[in-house]
């Protein structure tokens, strides 16, 4: 904490006015949270006007890093014009959630995960991300880039990459991003069959109205910009051969969560199944991650209910973290800001890292606005399209968040 503290003092958030830095060694950070067509412009002020002669001058990109590989890739060749990579700090908020940070420590300093850590014992892995409003008044921006640029390009992609990668070498910034760039590098492209996607109706419930997203005044009219999207991922290594990876993210759905669904294997001649019907899936261990909201871990497990009959139920193992860590948890931004200070690199995204990211997505993306693919409409605070259990099914995996036994 004293060393933070001390980064602190030498700190200073200038503008392109700067003030006299008072004798002090002056470092200097620069957060643009700007509209991506004037990044450029602002970073060449900054570093021919603004850059600290004698201490260290640091950007911060906050999001969108482009459109697709072309843009992305023309971003990146921009900004190294007037910085060095190491000086770019490219901000994905969701790596500072505190439990995406516990995810590797989960992972990898308890034995009882490791091992299972592979194909030989998950069937599948679910990352959800849904939030219970619509665009409101942000559609302008929101359009031109729809869901899956705005979060699963990004955000679930990274915490895909995370979950995936192989044990890095040390916990230094390089050793960690060179893991998840070998994660994105081995991913199978994305298919359109694997890919749903829609767009939230006006829906009515309980005497209240609920706008469609193309009722929104800031949204073109007749927009098919999908508000949700689900796909299937594949990793073609040893460790993830044929795990489908599900990401679900959407707008004006039933509840807001982001969560990590970890579903396993079968038990092999499972001496109970009896006990559960036809239906396996109903004693299916699963492990959860819920990033937002009321952090949580939770393992479910087979248990017998107490008494004279042998009847099993589902049973969760859990920390909940304002229950076990009653402390306010640090805010994500308030985490990556203090690791730019100090130059700490490994919540950030690498050059390397998002080129192979938008290779992913590219050829999708230009297939849906090319094909004009339709998005399938679904009712305002619904649980999203009916395609999505369909693209599910088609991989023999169902939703975990929809099955309604939750913390």
């Amino acid at each position: 904490m004293h060393s933070r503290l001390q980064h602190l003092q030498s700190f200073q958030m200038v503008l392109p006015a700067l003030s006299c830095s008072g004798g002090k060694l002056p470092n200097r950070l620069f957060y643009l949270s700007i509209p991506p067509n004037i990044f450029v412009d602002v970073v060449r002020c900054a570093s021919l006007r603004a850059s600290s002669a004698s201490g260290w001058t640091r950007v911060i990109v906050e999001k969108p890093f482009g459109r697709d590989s072309e843009s992305s890739g023309e971003l990146t060749r921009s900004l190294k014009k007037y910085l060095k990579e190491d000086q770019i700090f490219r901000i994905d908020h969701y790596l500072g959630k505190e439990l995406v940070e516990n995810l590797s420590v989960l992972r990898f300093s308890n034995l009882v995960f490791e091992p299972l850590w592979s194909r030989n014992y998950i069937r599948n892995v679910q990352l959800i991300f849904s939030e219970d409003f619509g665009t409101e008044g942000r559609g302008g921006y929101f359009d031109n880039y729809g869901i899956i640029r705005d979060i699963m390009q990004n955000h679930l992609l990274q915490i895909l990459a995370l979950f995936a990668m192989e044990t890095p070498v040390s916990l230094d910034a390089e050793d960690i991003r060179n893991e998840k760039v070998k994660v994105l590098r081995s991913m199978r492209p994305l298919q359109l069959e694997d890919v749903i996607v829609g767009q939230y109706k006006g829906h009515s419930k309980g005497g209240q109205s609920y706008p469609a997203y193309t009722d929104d005044p800031t949204v073109p009219k007749g927009s098919i910009t999908p508000t949700f999207a689900a796909a299937a991922l594949f990793i073609n290594n040893a460790r993830w051969d044929g795990v489908p990876f599900l990401m679900k993210a959407g707008k004006a759905l039933h509840t807001r969560r982001a969560e990590i669904r970890v579903q396993f294997r079968h038990v092999p001649g499972n001496l109970y199944k009896r006990n559960f019907g036809t239906d396996l899936d109903k004693a299916t261990n699963e492990l959860v991650l819920r990033v937002q909201p009321d952090e949580a871990i939770y393992l479910k497990i087979n248990n017998k209910v107490p008494g004279l009959g042998m009847r099993l139920d589902r049973s969760d193992l859990n920390l909940l973290y304002r229950a076990r860590y009653p402390r306010e948890i640090p805010d994500a931004y308030e985490r990556l800001l203090l690791d730019a200070i100090e130059g700490e690199r490994r919540l950030f995204i690498r050059s390397d890292e998002l080129d192979a990211a938008w290779a992913l997505f590219t050829p999708l993306l230009k297939e849906l606005e090319e094909k004009k693919i339709i998005p399938e409409l679904y009712p305002y605070g619904s649980r999203g399209p009916v395609g999505a259990h369909y693209l599910a099914a088609k991989h023999n995996v169902r939703w975990g968040d929809l099955s309604g036994e939750e913390l």
